[in-house]
Formats: C-alpha cells, structure tokens, sequence
C-alpha cells in the first residue's frame, strides 16, 4: 500500500509540472468513464543505431523575409587576427537525447570530454564544440528534469553553441525559454519563424552566433528540421513555420558576413539525405561545415567543398573536423575529418562525472520506486514491449475498442531485474495523454491502415481490419480509438483525427499511468517475475 500510494504522489506531481494537452479535445466525459489519471502528461560510416522517426512531413510555406537580424554574439568580435594560418578543430555531437550516463558503462559525456582532451580539445583554445540539438529528452535522468541536467553537462563540456532539434519543444515553451536562459551556449535557428513572419527571440533562439576563436571570427548557423511539426508536440509549436533551408541561409549568410564573421559553419538538426542536396545548392556561399541530426547517423563527407557531417547519436560517438583557415586569403586551405567512437576513458573527467552523479541522486530520489521484477526484460524494439503499452490502455479505459500508438514514442526497453518509475518514463519519456476519438467503421479503418502504428484490441485478417473478440469492424458502426494528444494533434501526419472528431474527448490520463498500473498490480517480484503476466496479455 505504501509504495502505490508513493507512486501516485509522484504522479500528480508530474501532472502539476506540466501536463501537455492540445486544444482541441474538449468534449465532456462519456457515461461511465474512468475519472482522469494523475501521472504529468574522409570516411562515410553508416551508424548501427535506434531508428528516428519515421513520417512525411508538410513543406510549409516560406515566411516573409525578416530585417534586422539578431545576432547571438558569445565572444568579442574585435580580437586581434592572427598572423598566419590558423588550425581549428570542431568536436560535433548530435541527438544526445539525455545520455549523460552513457547508453554502457564509460560511454557517457564524462568519458567523451576525456576523450576529447586527450586529443588537445580546449574550450579556451582554437577547439569548437557543437550540437546538432535533440539534446534533452530520453532518459529520466533528463527527461523528468526537462532538460536541465543535460544543460548544466554541456555547460560543462564547453559547447559553443547547438541546432534547436524537434524534441527542443517537448516539454513546451516554457521549458524551452528555462533551458536557454540556463545555457551558457546559445540554441540556433535560422529557418525558425514565428507565423508572422517574425524570429522568435523571445523564447531565446537566435539565427547565428559569432564565436571568437583565437582571433578568427566563426560565425555558426543553425536550422532545424522541417519534420518538427509532426516530430514533437504539434500544439507546442503551433506558433511556428520552419521556412526552406537553402532561403534560410542565403538570408542569414550575408548578415552574419556583415557582422564580421570570416568562417561559417552550421550546425543543422537535419538527415544526410537533406544535407547532401542543401550542400550542392549553397556551394556559392562559402560555407566550411555543416552538421546534422535527426536522423541518428554517423559520418563524415565532402560535397562541391563543404564537409558534412553527423556525430551519431547519445554520446556514443563523435565527428572531429579540422579545419586551416588563412585569415589573408579569406579561405581555408587544409582540412580532415573522421568519425570517433566514445570509447571509455581512463579517467573520465571528474567534473563532468560530478555533474552527472548529483542529478542520478536527485533522480533516484524522486523516482526509483520499484514497481515489479521482470526475468528477462524487455528491448526496446520488442514486438510485446509495443503491444503492452497500448493493451494496458484498453484494460485502464474500457470505453475504447481499439489503442494506437506511434513507435517513435518509445525510447528504451523495460531492463531485467527490478523495475523502477523511472523505468518507465525512459521508455515512454514524452509528455502525452491519451485522447478518445470517437469514429465510423470506416474512419477506424482508415487510421488503423495509415503509416506505422503499434495497434491494440484490433488486427488484419483475410486483408481486412477486425477487432480482437473476431468481430469485423462494421462500416457504419460507431468506435471508440483511444490515442495519445501528440497523435490526435497531427503528429507523425494523423492530421485525420482530428477532421474525423473535431470535438474529442481528453481523458487526461497520461500515457504511461495505465502501465505503472498494470505492473503495480501484478505484484512481481523476483520469485514471480511479471514476464509471465507479460506473455499472458500480449503472447509471447
């Protein structure tokens, strides 16, 4: 009894800091439904790594052209040049997604900065060390934190700035505006636009920056993906357009020259698949490097002159760039690359290593409330990991016939062993609740035939959709479809939802409560693991 009424207190505390909810679910609740729940809503290597998300995003239309753009100046721009040739190196990481501790032992941001030093990387010296964003959401130990973990490590670390990535919105604008205010690096936007047309400082996102290194001025540029609208939230960023790249950067180029900036580089929260075609487009602007994101790959290429690249993903790897840049030719005249594994260090660095022991303190604190046992664990690419989460949904809201859920939504496996809260929220660490969308026969069919999805109390036979007592979805027939709000909103291109049922209802049940529910009772421990219970609810 202790420990479930520990685990709800936590839960309304989750629910208090931040419950994300769209704006159009609003009906009043259905007869008989369950009150709403507490919990907070040289080289080209592939890299072996989790699969980003996976939707066709709209192209929206580009924005008016701003003036007088904002500049996110770090360090003076009047230091004195330097007498010859001056050897830069760039360390680019990207999607760090909370990995603070490494996703393996000595894999994590004390061991990289190490690494780095080891090879003469100093903040102060003629290093930069840039993101290519994504950096907060993941595991607990940022996510319950929104971030501000990572923050306080990446101040550490020295980053000179990094991309606003999709997953920079999830915990909302408030959060995002707390996290820049917190950085000691600026967070960087160029094809980021208020729908007016105008830039959005105010929340603290700047087009670009001026870094003083050693007396050369290094302007960095950031963009973000084109995918946000259906990679985060819609309803965080429903303020927003992200305007072509190529028409970002030959507005921003010229300004940031026209501030001083001698060498350019971008940090990008984009695929390679878009890095290479946007590198062949804007070979005229004199651009060095341009970084990416999203997409969680790992390499290293030139293209017409411009070297690309992707630093993989939670701090498992690593891009080095370096780059000789003559001040008196304007150009840079040498340059290397390569990819690096994080390979675990001799000696971590200690500050670092600090930094990152405190805040898996504050989490334990809060969050290491054991909930069950499980033998064998699940991976997060388990087929039974997917179909648990959204059939403990149909067993906490009987009203609905059929769950779906995205698979780019879940973030990690349930380990082996004891299982914790913050478990879970590593599993399923964004901020949703669950919507009841009220459909035709027909419209369910639709959705449930739309793009990927983890589906529950439904499935195909003989090329057509039934629900899971045998019975075939009639046309006509009215069904309740039990989904999260960042799906109802639009995400990952469900924009049918909401033109189905304008007015759904918001249960305001947070995804992740009916699963902590469904571990709590089964009362799992290591002499009756839940793999069992597990098996029984979704097959083996």
């Amino acid at each position: 009894m202790k420990r479930a009424v520990l685990v709800s207190w936590l839960l309304l505390l989750m629910l208090v800091a931040g419950c994300q909810t769209p704006a159009g679910p609003t009906r009043e609740a259905p007869a008989g439904a369950r009150t709403p729940g507490a919990l907070r809503s040289g080289t080209s290597t592939p890299a072996v790594s989790p699969s980003a998300e996976q939707e066709t995003a709209p192209q929206p239309t580009a924005a008016p052209t701003p003036t007088n753009l904002p500049v996110a100046t770090t360090a003076p721009v009047t230091a004195d040049t330097p007498a010859g040739p001056l050897t830069i190196t760039i360390f680019y990481t990207n999607d760090e997604h909370g990995w603070m501790e490494g996703m393996a032992e000595g894999e994590g941001a004390a061991s990289m900065l190490a690494n780095w030093q080891e090879a003469g990387y100093d903040p102060d010296g003629p290093y930069l060390a840039l993101s290519g964003g994504d950096m907060w959401t993941g595991p607990a130990i940022s996510t319950w934190f929104e971030g501000e973990g990572m923050v306080e490590v990446m101040n550490g670390m020295g980053y000179a700035a990094a991309a606003v990535g999709n997953h920079e919105f999830d915990f909302g604008l408030d959060a995002l505006r707390a996290r820049t205010l917190e950085s000691d690096f600026p967070l960087l936007s160029a094809n980021l636009r208020a729908t007016n047309g105008e830039l959005p400082t105010e929340w603290g996102i700047a087009p670009y920056t001026i870094v003083d290194v050693a007396g050369v001025q290094v302007g960095i540029i950031g963009l973000t993906t084109q995918r946000t609208r259906t990679t985060t939230n819609p309803a965080n960023i429903s303020g927003f357009d992200f305007i072509d790249y190529e028409d970002a950067l030959r507005e921003v180029v010229p300004a940031a020259r026209e501030e001083g900036a001698e060498l350019l580089l971008v940090a990008g929260h984009l695929c390679e698949a878009e890095l290479v075609p946007l590198a062949q487009a804007v070979a005229d602007l004199d651009i060095a490097l341009m970084g990416g994101g999203h997409c969680n790959e790992l390499f290293a290429q030139e293209v017409n002159g411009i070297v690309l690249v992707e630093g993989g993903y939670h701090f498992t790897s690593y891009a080095t760039v370096t780059l000789t840049f003559d001040p008196a030719g304007d150009e840079v005249i040498d340059v290397s690359y390569e990819v690096v594994e994080n390979e675990p260090a001799d000696a971590p660095d200690p500050a670092i290593a600090g930094i990152v022991a405190r805040w898996r303190e504050l989490t334990d604190a809060e969050l290491e409330v054991v909930l069950g046992f499980s033998e064998q664990g699940l991976p997060r690419e388990s087929d039974r990991l997917r179909r648990l989460v959204p059939a403990t949904w149909l067993l906490a809201y009987p009203q609905a016939n059929v769950a779906l859920t995205n698979p780019g939504g879940f973030r990690a496996g349930l380990p082996a062993g004891p299982l914790t809260f913050a478990d879970i929220i590593g599993v399923l660490p964004f901020n949703n609740v669950l919507v009841d969308v009220t459909l035709s026969g027909d419209e369910l069919e639709d959705v449930l035939s739309f793009g990927q999805a983890e589906i529950a109390g439904a499935h195909r036979e003989s090329f057509r959709w039934q629900l899971d007592n045998g019975e075939p979805i009639d046309p006509d027939a009215t069904y309740h479809l039990l989904t999260t709000d960042f799906l109802y909103a639009g995400g990952d291109g469900y924009r049918m939802l909401a033109a189905y049922d304008p007015e759904a209802y918001n249960t305001g049940i947070d995804w992740r409560q009916p699963l902590v529910d469904w571990v709590l009772a089964q009362e799992s421990d290591a002499g009756a693991p839940l793999d069992s219970a597990v098996a029984e609810l979704v097959g083996p």
